[in-house]
């Protein structure tokens, strides 16, 4: 015949004070030291030995948990476990599995040695696996992480961010893969795509915006910078910089003056701030230079465009918000103005389109093809940049063509 249970009331347990153990049934007890001090005890006999096991001290353990314990024992000794015993076992299973965290360091750290890109791609996963979209995760151990889990991580920006979505699923799928190979869970992935979350969310691709980043005509581009010019802000500095050197946001806002050779009027790029992970060199234009020698330095920055954190660089916002502020959203992004650029060299110069895909950083050829061309691309993108800083300071809205020459052959005619 089963003993009685659920003897004891929240209330009870709540204001016992009498030292002693105080049964609730099926084995379980309140017991209260002459200290005032309460836990909870549960007691079983087998073999003619009594052995009792605590299961938390009372309020931190409350009534309810204390009863889940008591019965979650019940069951190993009605299965023939040892209840104690099994105790231990779970304590030192849990402590040795790690959390997702702890999961996505360990991969990061062993699996994937070999094989990062650089610096920059490792820190992407760092930032997409970390707090910055993963913090739900971050604490659970990787054996209680389950799809309603995944999908509270990946809805919210399922819709709103597609691409970075798609990527962040695989990454935690990959993480969830290694924890497996690891023996610290098992069961089907929660992050799987084929067969499971694609019966959830819709395709990535349907989601993806069409068409490409807005861009200002090149025709419009030469009065813009004339704005730019007369605006006296930081911000209206580093957005003409960028639109002169055609570089994207991230790589002028990181701009370091270590990274500026004024005698070969170079900037390069380290490979770590470039998309394709190449050093790349930026020849710059006399205004580019003037532009550069306008700037201050600040005391322990070393960034080319001062920001307002002490040591930072100016945001790379401060653009888009600066063309917000010129009800300019509607007109252009701020890597549109490299189509723009892009547009202009193949409308407006006879300049290779090997060469004006180069001043973009663009990877163009085989291996071969782009070792026989590094020797001298430097120099006829020098040509083809103060080309285009000239057609900006121009004012003139149509162009000329510009043969490959160069300009005073242009002008001569």
């Amino acid at each position: 015949m089963a003993r009685p249970t659920n003897k004891l009331s929240a209330q009870e347990v709540k204001f016992e004070a009498r030292p002693g153990r105080h049964s609730d049934g099926g084995g379980l007890y309140l017991q209260v030291e002459p200290s005032g001090s309460k836990s909870w005890v549960f007691m079983w006999k087998r073999d003619g030995k009594r052995t009792a096991m605590g299961l938390g001290r009372y309020p931190d353990t409350g009534l309810g948990d204390a009863r889940g314990k008591a019965e979650a024992a019940r069951k190993n000794l009605a299965a023939g476990r040892d209840p104690l015993l099994h105790a231990r076992q779970e304590a030192d299973r849990e402590e040795a599995e790690p959390t997702f965290a702890e999961a996505a360091e360990a991969f990061l750290d062993e699996d994937r040695k070999a094989s990062w890109k650089n610096a920059k791609h490792r820190a992407q996963w760092e930032m997409t696996l970390g707090d910055a979209y993963c913090r739900h995760l971050s604490l659970m151990k990787v054996s209680a992480i389950g799809t309603e889990d995944v999908l509270k991580v990946l809805k919210p920006v399922w819709s709103a961010k597609p691409e970075t979505a798609s990527r962040l699923r695989g990454r935690i799928e990959r993480v969830l893969s290694f924890a497996k190979m690891r023996g610290w869970r098992s069961g089907e992935n929660p992050a799987l795509w084929r067969g499971h979350l694609d019966a959830i969310l819709p395709k990535p691709e349907k989601l993806k915006r069409r068409g490409h980043h807005r861009a200002m005509a090149y025709g419009s581009v030469p009065a813009f910078m004339q704005r730019l010019r007369e605006a006296s802000g930081m911000d209206a500095k580093v957005l003409e910089f960028t639109v002169l050197t055609a570089a994207r946001s991230g790589e002028t806002v990181g701009a370091t003056w270590d990274e500026i050779d004024f005698e070969q009027k170079v900037w390069t790029v380290p490979a770590s701030r470039m998309k394709a992970g190449r050093r790349h060199e930026v020849p710059l234009s006399p205004r580019a230079v003037a532009l550069l020698r306008s700037l201050p330095k600040g005391n322990d920055n070393p960034h080319v465009f001062l920001g307002l954190g002490k040591g930072k660089p100016i945001s790379a916002a401060s653009m888009e918000m600066l063309l917000r502020r010129w009800e300019l959203k509607d007109q252009t992004t701020i890597h549109g103005f490299r189509s723009s650029f892009r547009d202009w060299a193949g409308d407006c110069t006879n300049f290779p389109r090997e060469v004006a895909e180069a001043a973009l950083a663009h990877v163009v050829g085989d291996k071969a093809e782009q070792a026989y061309r590094r020797g001298t691309a430097l120099e006829r993108r020098r040509k083809l940049m103060s080309a285009w800083a000239d057609f900006l300071a121009s004012g003139n809205a149509k162009c000329k063509v510009i043969p490959l020459a160069g300009r005073r052959k242009a002008a001569a005619k």
